[in-house]
C-alpha cells in the first residue's frame, strides 16, 4: 500500500473510531451495549459514505481546485471529516425519533438507557 493510502486509511478508521466513541458516550456506562437495528443501519451508511468517499473526493478535489493540484490524500481526508460531523446530527435526529443506537445486552427492546 501506498504512503498516500495508509494515511488515508488510518484516517478512516480513525473516523470510525471517533463516530463510534462519540455515539456510544450518548448511551449509559454501565453494562456491556450491543448495536441495534438502527444502529446497524447507522454504521453501514458510515462505511459506504466513507468508501464512497475514496473514490470520489480525489475526483472531486480536482473538479473544484481545478487552478491547482490537490493531493488526493487531502481530499480524502476532508470528506471523511465532513462525514464524521454530518454524522453528529444524523444521530441527534435518530435520537429524537428514538431509534437508540446502542442498547444495553441484556434488554431485548431497542430502548434508550
Amino acid at each position: 500500500m501506498l504512503p498516500q493510502n495508509t494515511i488515508s486509511a488510518a484516517a478512516a478508521v480513525f473516523i470510525v473510531a471517533m463516530v463510534w466513541l462519540r455515539t456510544r458516550m450518548h448511551y449509559g456506562a454501565r453494562g456491556r451495549r450491543s448495536l441495534t437495528a438502527a444502529g446497524v443501519a447507522y454504521f453501514a451508511a458510515l462505511a459506504v459514505l466513507l468508501a464512497t468517499g475514496w473514490f470520489v473526493a480525489p475526483l472531486l478535489g480536482r473538479h473544484l481546485a481545478a487552478a491547482f493540484p490537490v493531493a488526493p490524500t487531502f481530499a480524502r481526508v476532508l470528506w471523511f471529516l465532513a462525514i464524521y460531523y454530518l454524522f453528529i446530527p444524523v444521530h441527534r435526529t435518530l435520537k429524537a425519533r428514538g431509534a437508540a443506537v446502542f442498547r444495553a445486552a441484556d434488554s431485548p427492546q431497542g430502548g434508550m438507557a
